[in-house]
């Protein structure tokens, strides 16, 4: 193996240790044999790790009844529950009728009853209930314009709130009189849990109010459907107070950077979470590392879509930083890994990109100039064309992103 292989396969190892720190059955098993849930709760797992999430509780509660929603690659069969598969990151008509299910299952319950909710990052989309007037349809095209504009994960699940019936407290809600237990594993920085899948066990983060404001300042509220500006344009609800639950956080990014850090104990850990538009995070980067060694970073960046190709933030991220590295003249061997935990990037089947020192030659020898695919957003098919895409496939987890820089 070369030198070059060398360090990509060692990128691709201190990943893969942080995604497994992050394993929905571990965290879940745990959290339960320490503080067990009294009874034969309902269980609903909701998110991109709510199958292995389900798969430890009914471990724990054999008898209990189950309902799974989760996305496309990780819906796999589970006996004792009942699996339904949804879209994302745009919500779609499965994902309607799974949300329909849940609701059945709440309205059912009474005080006798209790409900261990699993949720992890991806819920918002998988699980749309539209409030009163508005489609599904309206929706999806939020949520598209949302992703279009840049807005980070907390400011798009502030708006989600104010559209559905389940998140920012509502599955709480609909819960009542019922006990609700929440088990969470954070795909946010700060691990707020008002951000995670839009919060379905807490309170909101803001109101009607914030979220028009929000979407006026990143320039889509005039583009949005009537139904949605006419919901978000009434008064807020202010005599609608939030039932008790039990809320415990589970697993996050740093637990996986800490992971990623045992794996390659030499290595640095970047100071904080990396944040923000991806051109910022790339110059973060190059800027910090700027001699020989391994630097490990958390986070979740945003793109500003204004090209109609097709990539993610972490692959977008990784094209960037092999461009700046050659602008800023770098030396020697180096690799660098950005890719999503759970194993998707954006609308792809990407996790996100691994570049190396010789990335912008191999485009340039293969006719692609990577300043205009940037321009395009087109980074999947340019790293597809030179064999830089990271491929892991779904993960069944989800914590954010991780980033593994080595120079040598």
């Amino acid at each position: 193996m070369t030198d070059i292989a060398n360090l990509r396969h060692s990128a691709v190892e201190i990943f893969e240790a942080g995604v497994a720190a992050a394993d929905p059955y571990a965290a879940v098993t745990a959290a339960l044999t320490d503080d067990p849930v009294k009874g034969t709760p309902l269980v609903l797992a909701i998110g991109k790790a709510a199958r292995r999430m389900a798969e430890a509780a009914l471990a724990q509660y054999p008898r209990a009844r189950a309902i799974v929603v989760t996305n496309y690659e990780n819906a796999v069969p589970l006996a004792g529950a009942t699996v339904l598969a949804a879209g994302h990151p745009v919500p779609d008509e499965n994902g309607a009728n799974a949300a329909a299910a849940v609701m059945d299952a709440l309205s059912a319950l009474t005080g006798d009853d209790t409900v261990l909710a699993l949720i992890s990052g991806g819920g918002s989309a998988l699980l749309p209930a539209p409030v009163d007037g508005v489609s599904l349809a309206d929706k999806a095209a939020v949520n598209r314009a949302l992703l279009a504009s840049g807005a980070d994960i907390t400011q798009m699940n502030m708006v989600r709130q104010q559209l559905s019936r389940l998140k920012g407290g509502g599955l709480l809600r609909m819960a009542a009189p019922a006990k609700v237990r929440a088990l969470i594993l954070s795909d946010v920085m700060g691990d707020d849990l008002r951000v995670i899948a839009s919060g379905p066990t807490v309170a909101p983060i803001g109101t009607r109010a914030t979220a028009k404001a929000l979407l006026q300042d990143k320039g889509v509220w005039d583009a949005l459907p009537a139904p949605v500006r006419l919901h978000l344009n009434r008064a807020d609800d202010t005599d609608r107070a939030l039932p008790e639950a039990e809320n415990i956080l589970i697993g996050s990014n740093p637990i996986s950077v800490a992971a990623m850090k045992q794996a390659a104990p030499d290595a640095t850990v970047h100071s904080r979470a990396l944040e923000g538009d991806v051109a910022e995070a790339a110059a973060e980067i190059i800027a910090t590392c700027t001699g020989k060694g391994t630097t490990l970073f958390g986070g979740e960046t945003t793109v500003l879509i204004k090209g109609t190709g097709l990539g993610g933030r972490n692959q977008e991220l990784a094209l960037r930083v092999a461009l700046a590295a050659k602008d800023a003249g770098w030396t020697g061997d180096w690799v660098f890994l950005s890719g999503g935990t759970d194993g998707r990037d954006g609308p792809t089947d990407a996790a996100g990109g691994l570049v190396d020192h010789t990335t912008v030659t191999r485009l340039s020898d293969a006719g692609i100039d990577p300043v205009a695919v940037l321009a395009d957003n087109d980074s999947y098919h340019a790293l597809k064309a030179v064999g830089d895409l990271l491929m892991t496939g779904a993960t069944g987890t989800n914590v954010a992103d991780l980033q593994v820089l080595i120079r040598r």
